[in-house]
């Protein structure tokens, strides 16, 4: 699907009108019932419900229904102290003065979902053992690389052995979706493939529906037998509608309680006046948007071509078209993380201002004084969407043409995940531990592979030396101001080789009915929100 900046944002603001919405906006929000929670999603529909195998953000608020992790975060925001995590499949934890072994004392009389038994510690080195399985899993996570054994004390009781000291565990490795902790007895049964659909968790709800229809989803009824507080609302229904004027009509008219915004300019001014009733829930930082440059692929293997382009990207112009959710990045970490740079801290050589003359300047060295063409795609996501046609905006202005093929966000995911795309632009949301992005995005290990698994991009690492060495320092390096100081080393070879550029951040949000009621407020932290608490109040 080919299309154009000026009349992406033209549709984008126009796109509730156009379709007719004003004739419902007159009536009151239609009266639902109370017993199922109605969440609509922009995708097509749902790729999976495994922890480790998840590709498109939203099919992580299934999983972490269904499932429960270790540990948690405080709801709902990224915790200040490790102290303010919340103990959940695990009621205590220590560890050694190294931070190298960690001893979790597991909960006990907890059941897992139609009858596949009680929870123990066989059951949470089943599920790490099989996330750090290359073989099984089609690639393995560098958070979970760093796991040397996983040892089992006794039924109630196990033990991580890392390879190198890591006073972030807690939130680097347990606490996000892909820490779910899954029945080994179903692992086993049920084979890998199987249980991407029809996993059996501890969670607070199990499934109960999945929809033939993609567009209805998945349905998940309260699991009675769950340890904790039962939940709010027996029903939630993850729902699936990649049309956004389809879910802005949902919503308006009471056919679904909540949808994920759309980052794009102007939407939600747009709704907003439209709608004045509906709420607007943010997490901030949310996803962090990245630009990778594929290092194997011609132009993009020399230097002066990326950083034209680099200084060829008005990120200023990004994040203002996308306000107030969209910040600005300086750095791979946001300046709100421990470690990022700021715009007053970021060194000049690397702050790549926007600055067109000097791309020309880069490109015509490079010998390409006429600019060039290239192809690449995107999702039709509208915050992926919008980003790429402003970049493909700015880089027009320096002669060059990206032919830009906007796909279905799954299978855009599909074809970036394998390798397949030349200027990747990806999305996603990371927890606060500096040395994360790195190793997902930069190292060596995490390569992106012809057969799906890996999330360099760029191959930075192997097309060509990168920070792999100083990653290994900074994760053996216990004293965190001096991990801090590795961190921004790092950062400054990345932006000097130029092997991504770092983009914005944009919050995550969720319109909601004001007949919803979350249970608390939301601040910070990843992108899938616990629902548990939420109730239909009118």
């Amino acid at each position: 699907m080919q299309i154009n900046r000026r009349k992406f944002l033209k549709n984008s603001s126009a796109a509730v009108s156009a379709a007719g919405i004003s004739s419902v906006l007159g009536s009151p929000l239609m009266a639902q019932d109370t017993d199922t929670l109605k969440i609509a999603y922009s995708a097509r529909g749902l790729k999976t419900i495994d922890p480790v195998k998840i590709s498109q953000g939203v099919d992580g608020s299934a999983i972490m229904h269904i499932h429960d992790k270790l540990v948690d975060l405080p709801r709902w925001r990224f915790p200040k102290t490790m102290e303010e995590l919340v103990p959940r499949l695990a009621s205590s934890w220590s560890s050694t003065p190294d931070s190298k072994n960690w001893t979790f004392k597991l909960r006990k009389g907890v059941k897992f979902q139609k009858g596949y038994g009680m929870f123990s510690a066989n059951d949470v080195k089943a599920t790490f053992d099989r996330a750090r399985d290359a073989d099984r899993i089609g690639g393995v996570k560098p958070k979970f690389k760093n796991i040397a054994e996983i040892i089992v004390e006794d039924s109630h009781t196990v033990t991580f052995k890392l390879k190198l000291t890591d006073p972030l565990f807690l939130l680097s490795v347990l606490s996000d979706t892909d820490g779910c902790v899954m029945s080994a007895k179903a692992i086993a049964e049920k084979g890998d493939e199987a249980i991407s659909m029809d996993p059996i968790g501890t969670g607070p709800y199990q499934i109960e529906t999945l929809h033939q229809n993609p567009s209805e989803g998945l349905t998940v009824v309260a699991f009675k037998d769950h340890w904790d507080v039962r939940p709010a609302t027996e029903r939630i229904q993850f729902m699936y509608m990649a049309d956004t004027t389809a879910r802005t009509l949902a919503i308006i008219s009471g056919d679904v309680h909540m949808m994920d915004g759309v980052r794009a300019p102007g939407w939600a001014d747009s709704i907003k006046a439209k709608a004045p009733e509906l709420l607007f829930d943010v997490v901030s930082p949310g996803s962090f948007f990245t630009l990778h440059f594929n290092l194997t692929t011609k132009p993009f293997d020399d230097i002066r071509v990326r950083q034209a382009f680099c200084y060829a990207i008005d990120r200023n112009e990004i994040t203002t078209a996308i306000a107030p959710i969209s910040k600005r990045s300086y750095g791979l970490n946001p300046p709100s993380f421990p470690g990022g740079f700021t715009a007053e801290t970021i060194p000049d050589d690397v702050a790549y201002n926007y600055n067109p003359e000097k791309a020309k300047a880069l490109l015509a060295e490079a010998g390409f004084p006429n600019g060039f063409s290239f192809k690449t795609n995107t999702s039709q996501r509208q915050d992926y969407q919008s980003i790429a046609l402003m970049v493909q905006d700015h880089l027009r202005r320096i002669d060059v043409d990206m032919d830009l093929d906007i796909m279905d966000h799954s299978a855009f995911h599909a074809n970036q995940n394998s390798g397949g795309n030349t200027l990747a632009l990806h999305s996603s949301a990371l927890p606060p531990v500096p040395t994360y992005g790195f190793a997902r995005y930069l190292s060596a290990e995490a390569e992106v592979k012809p057969d799906g698994g890996g999330t360099n991009f760029s191959h930075y690492g192997v097309a060509m030396p990168g920070i792999d060495d100083l990653l290994q320092k900074a994760l053996a390096e216990p004293d965190l101001s001096k991990r801090l100081e590795l961190v921004q080393e790092m950062d400054l070879q990345v932006m000097r080789d130029a092997a991504l550029l770092h983009l914005s951040t944009n919050g995550f949000m969720i319109v909601r009915s004001p007949k919803v009621d979350l249970g608390f407020e939301v601040e910070s932290g990843f992108t899938n929100w616990p629902y548990t608490q939420a109730r239909i109040i009118g």
